[in-house]
C-alpha cells in the first residue's frame, strides 16, 4: 500500500506509479496554472482543478494517492514558514489596535451567528465553530495582489508615513494589512488546536452528565494553552541563544543550497518541538518563520528569494491533492444553492466588516471602512488547510467539508470583481497626497 522498506537493501527499487503521477501533477498544474492566470485567478485554482482531472473523480490516472498527499503536506509546512517570514511587528505596530481588535471581533461575530444559526438548525456547535472560523478568515496573497495591482480607481492612492487610523491622510491599506497579519496569526493558533477539537468530540460522547463534559472541555482547553505556553517560551529561548548564531552562520556560507537546507533545518526542527508538545506541525514552521523574520531583514530577503520556488512546487502538490478530494458532480447538482451560499456569506462578512470597523475608525472614514470591509469578504484559501485537517480528524463530515471548498472557491472567483466594484462605490473624495 506504502513502500516503507525493501527485504533486499542492496537493491535500489523506485516507485514508478509515484514518479509518474508527481510528473502528471506538475506538468498539469503548470497548465491548469497559466490558464487561470490569463483570466486573472490564482493559479492555485489550476492546481486544484489538475487534483480534480486526474484524481479518482475523473480520470483516476493517479495511482499513489497515499504518497502525493504525504508530500503535499510539505506544502504546508513551507506555505507556514513563509506566511511567519513575511510577519514583521514593525508593519503593525502603527494600526495594531484596530488589526487585533478588527480580527478577533469579526471572528467572534461569525462564531457567534454560526452558533445561532446550528441551534435552529440542530447542527453540532464544534462544526457551527469550525465552519465559521473557516469562513471568517480572508486572503492576504490575494488582497496584497490587490493592493500592488494598479487600479484606476485607487491611482492616487498613496500609502503615507502616517499610518494611524485616526489621521486625515490615513490609507485603508495598512489597517487592511495589518488585519490580515492577524488573521494569519489566528490560524496558527486554529491549527494548533484542531486535535483537541477532535478529542472532545470523541469523548464527550461517552460522557454522561453535560457538567463532566463542560469540565472536560475547560481540561482540554487549559492543556493546550498549557503546551502552546511551553513552546512558546521555547521558540524565545531558542530564538535568544540558537537562532541568532545559527542565522550568522547560514549568512556567512556562500552555498545556496546550505542556505536553503539551514533554513529548513531552523523550520523542521522548530516542527518537530511543538509536535513533542503536542501542538500542531504547523504552528512550529509558523513560529521558525516569526523567529527568521526578527533577523538583518537583507537576511530576511534573501532567504524568502531562496525559498519561495520551493515553497511553490510543494504548494502546488498540496492544492493537487485537494483535488482529489472534490468531487464536481457535488458541485453541479448543488450549483443553485452553493452560490446563494457564498452570495450570503461574502454579504455577511462586508456587513460584519463595515460594522466592526465603524467601532475603531472615525465616522469621516466610511469609505475607507468599505473598502477594507469588501478587500475581507472572500474566504481565504487557507480554509483549504483547515477544512483538510479538520475532515482527517473527523471533525467535519464529508458533505461539510465540499461545502467549504466550494463556497472559498466560489468566493475567491468573485473577489477580484467585488474589489474593482468597491473602489468605484466607494472611492474618496478628493485625492490624497503624501505629506
Amino acid at each position: 500500500y506504502v513502500l516503507t522498506k525493501p527485504k533486499d537493501s542492496t537493491i535500489s527499487i523506485e516507485d514508478r506509479y509515484f514518479i509518474c503521477d508527481i510528473i502528471i501533477i506538475l506538468i498539469s498544474s503548470f497548465w491548469f496554472g497559466w490558464l487561470c492566470s490569463l483570466v486573472r485567478l490564482p493559479p492555485m485554482f489550476g492546481y486544484i482543478l489538475s487534483g480534480i482531472l486526474f484524481g479518482p473523480s475523473g480520470f483516476n490516472v493517479l495511482k499513489s494517492i497515499v504518497q502525493v498527499e504525504t508530500l503535499g503536506e510539505f506544502g504546508v509546512f513551507f506555505i507556514m514558514f513563509m506566511l511567519g517570514m513575511e510577519f514583521s511587528p514593525e508593519k503593525i505596530r502603527k494600526v495594531w489596535r484596530v488589526a487585533v481588535f478588527g480580527s478577533v471581533s469579526m471572528a467572534m461575530v461569525m462564531v457567534t451567528i454560526a452558533i445561532c444559526w446550528g441551534y435552529f438548525l440542530e447542527i453540532a456547535a464544534q462544526q457551527c465553530v469550525f465552519v465559521a472560523v473557516c469562513l471568517s478568515l480572508s486572503s492576504t496573497p490575494l488582497v496584497i495582489k490587490f493592493l500592488s495591482s494598479p487600479s484606476p480607481t485607487a491611482r492616487h492612492i498613496v500609502v503615507h508615513d502616517d499610518l494611524s487610523p485616526s489621521s486625515e491622510s490615513a490609507d485603508y491599506s495598512p489597517v487592511l494589512l495589518g488585519i490580515l497579519v492577524m488573521q494569519d496569526i489566528q490560524l496558527s493558533f486554529f491549527i494548533a488546536i484542531l486535535p483537541v477539537l477532535s478529542t472532545e468530540m470523541d469523548s464527550v460522547g461517552d460522557q454522561s452528565s453535560a457538567l463532566m463534559s463542560m469540565f472536560y472541555t475547560i481540561f482540554l482547553i487549559v492543556k493546550v494553552l498549557t503546551a502552546l505556553a511551553a513552546v512558546l517560551f521555547l521558540a524565545n529561548m531558542c530564538n535568544r541563544y540558537v537562532i541568532c548564531k545559527l542565522v550568522k552562520l547560514i549568512h556567512t556560507t556562500a552555498s545556496k543550497e546550505l542556505n536553503v537546507l539551514g533554513l529548513i533545518s531552523i523550520a523542521f526542527f522548530t516542527l518537530q518541538l511543538t509536535d513533542v508538545f503536542g501542538v500542531s506541525m504547523e504552528l512550529g514552521c509558523f513560529l521558525a518563520g516569526v523567529m527568521i523574520s526578527g533577523q538583518n531583514q537583507k537576511f530576511v530577503e534573501e532567504s524568502q528569494q531562496l525559498l519561495e520556488p520551493v515553497r511553490d512546487v510543494f504548494a502546488c502538490l498540496f492544492f493537487a491533492s485537494i483535488g482529489l478530494h472534490v468531487f464536481p458532480s457535488f458541485v453541479v447538482y448543488e450549483i443553485s444553492i452553493l452560490t446563494v451560499l457564498t452570495c450570503v456569506v461574502v454579504t455577511v462578512k462586508f456587513l460584519i466588516g463595515v460594522s466592526v470597523l465603524s467601532v475603531v475608525l472615525p465616522s469621516r472614514l466610511y469609505c475607507r471602512r468599505s473598502i477594507i470591509a469588501a478587500g475581507l469578504s472572500q474566504v481565504s484559501e487557507f480554509s483549504f488547510v483547515l477544512g483538510s485537517r479538520a475532515k482527517r480528524l473527523h471533525i467535519l463530515s464529508r458533505e461539510v467539508y465540499l461545502v467549504i471548498l466550494s463556497v472559498t472557491t466560489l468566493s475567491l472567483i468573485l473577489s477580484p470583481a467585488l474589489w474593482h466594484l468597491a473602489l468605484r462605490l466607494f472611492r474618496p473624495l478628493k485625492t490624497l497626497t503624501p505629506k
